[in-house]
């Protein structure tokens, strides 16, 4: 029997699926296939196989070290993997041990910007057929099973903001190099300061037309392109989709766009605040709602009339606001995301909610019989690991409605109301997480520990360098 086979890892449609894909190989003449995992910041890491072993390895798993998930982000090893446990208490990551690669045939695509390559995501296992605890989509998909089983799913629609540049210099001198390595020279596409105006959209249409081309052909749900206010700043939006489609959907998003970017001539950043003059933060608004599984109704939408949302409703976006400090490390995971939240501006500030309002955390959407009805989460960077960010919101949301809280009045003046402030540092937001008992018990204590180690380490490596702002403050002064 396969690894598959014998730990009974795909369903019946996975099965069809991978059926699908060896013919779709065949006919379109595939060379080469990339087997991806999401990382634990939602990048995607992998090995790329020549076809015929690709299709080999379907159902055996391909091996990957074990140390791509004890990388911070500048794709350094922050565990002490040759020690007993590997840094992370466990034998089996030690040494830098392998795992297996798993893809889910479901997720199969050729990619339009190289056509003789097919991609897949993949899960990781260890040998025994265990899920590894530190892969995200698992973890995920783990929140998605509990939901499941008080018949309910998640649904996510995505708006993404992000830049885009034209690449004068790519720094690939060697002198460039480095942990991480300098970051390219970019010029600008537009002055922006003209949000959705006509103008500045057909000013960067040509490199819009050839990303949305591409995006559409991967089978991504997308809804619009809009130009944002910033200079070189554009948004896009997919539709809802539910469970775990709007989180890969998200991974591949950002992965394709900077490759298919690259390939033009372009360089693509999902950071929230680039060092450039005049550039304007980016946001990841994530709109969710719960459905029912039995009769596909929206559990968020209120049946009486002059209410926003359901008891359900309520007691959810009571969760998200209650535990909002605590998973900030997940909607905003960087430290400069932090940069993003200021006052009296289109990013929120504190843990309050409102109809219809953009500078509060939560901005509730729809009313009484609106099937749409669903909570707009402003809070996130783009630089997110989805499934982390909407693992979060579950967890939160459910615990609200368990616990019947109450989430209090719409907050008309987003900057002025009394409530819990966001952390204003990724330090804040890590002792926040480190130090909540919920979620050390809903996602393990043994997760929490190794995602706040990686954080960290990170923050770390930012306080030990010298900035532009230390050296100006103070090399005159004293």
């Amino acid at each position: 029997m396969s690894f598959v086979e014998r730990h009974a890892l795909w369903s019946d449609e996975q099965k069809e699926a991978a059926r699908r894909l060896r013919r779709i190989v065949e006919e379109k003449n595939l060379e080469v296939i990339r087997l991806s995992f999401p990382d634990q910041h939602g990048i995607l890491r992998g090995k790329t196989l020549v076809a015929s072993e690709a299709l080999a390895s379907l159902e055996s798993g391909c091996s990957i070290t074990t140390t791509m998930l004890a990388k911070d982000t500048s794709h350094r090893t922050v565990f002490p993997v040759f020690t007993a446990g590997g840094g992370f208490g466990m034998k089996e990551m030690e040494g830098a041990a392998d795992v297996l690669m798993v893809a889910d045939p479901a997720t199969f695509r050729v990619l339009p910007w190289a056509p003789t390559t097919g991609w897949l995501l993949c899960d990781l296992y260890f040998a025994d057929g265990r899920p590894v605890p530190f892969a995200t989509r698992q973890l995920y998909r783990s929140v998605l099973d509990q939901l499941a089983r008080r018949g309910y799913d998640f649904v996510a629609g995505l708006e993404v903001e992000f830049h885009i540049f034209k690449l004068e210099d790519a720094r690939l001198a060697p002198e460039d190099a480095g942990q991480p390595g300098q970051p390219p020279t970019v010029s600008l596409l537009s002055h922006g300061y003209q949000y959705l105006t006509e103008q500045r959209y057909d000013q960067m249409e040509p490199v819009l037309e050839i990303l949305r081309r591409d995006v559409l052909a991967l089978g991504l749900p997308l809804r619009s392109i809009e130009v944002e206010f910033g200079p070189s700043q554009c948004e896009f939006t997919f539709q809802p989709k539910q469970g775990l489609e709007p989180a890969d959907n998200m991974v591949l998003f950002r992965s394709a766009i900077k490759q298919i970017a690259r390939r033009h001539g372009y360089h693509a950043t999902f950071m929230c605040r680039p060092k450039l003059p005049n550039a304007f933060a980016s946001g990841w608004h994530l709109h969710q709602s719960i459905v029912a599984r039995a009769t596909g109704e929206n559990a968020f939408m209120a049946r009486e009339s002059g209410e926003a949302l359901s008891a359900f409703a309520r007691g959810y976006l009571a969760g998200l606001l209650a535990h909002a400090r605590a998973s900030t490390v997940f909607t905003t995971p960087t430290i400069n995301g932090y940069k993003r939240y200021r006052s009296y501006s289109l990013a929120p500030d504190r843990a309050i909610w409102g109809r219809d309002n953009r500078g509060v955390m939560i901005r509730v959407l729809g009313g009484a019989n609106d099937p749409a009805t669903r909570l707009e989460n402003r809070i996130g960077e783009p630089a997110a690991n989805p499934y982390l960010y909407m693992a979060s919101q579950i967890l939160s949301g459910l615990d609200g409605v368990d616990r019947q809280l109450d989430p209090g009045p719409s907050a008309d003046t987003p900057y002025e109301t009394r409530a819990d402030l966001l952390p204003k540092s990724l330090r804040e937001a890590v002792v926040a997480l480190d130090d909540d008992p919920f979620f050390r018990a809903a996602l393990g204590a043994e997760f929490v520990d190794y995602y706040v180690h990686i954080k960290n380490a990170e923050i770390e490596r930012f306080q030990a360098e010298v900035s532009d702002w230390e050296h100006r403050e103070y090399f005159e002064m004293f």
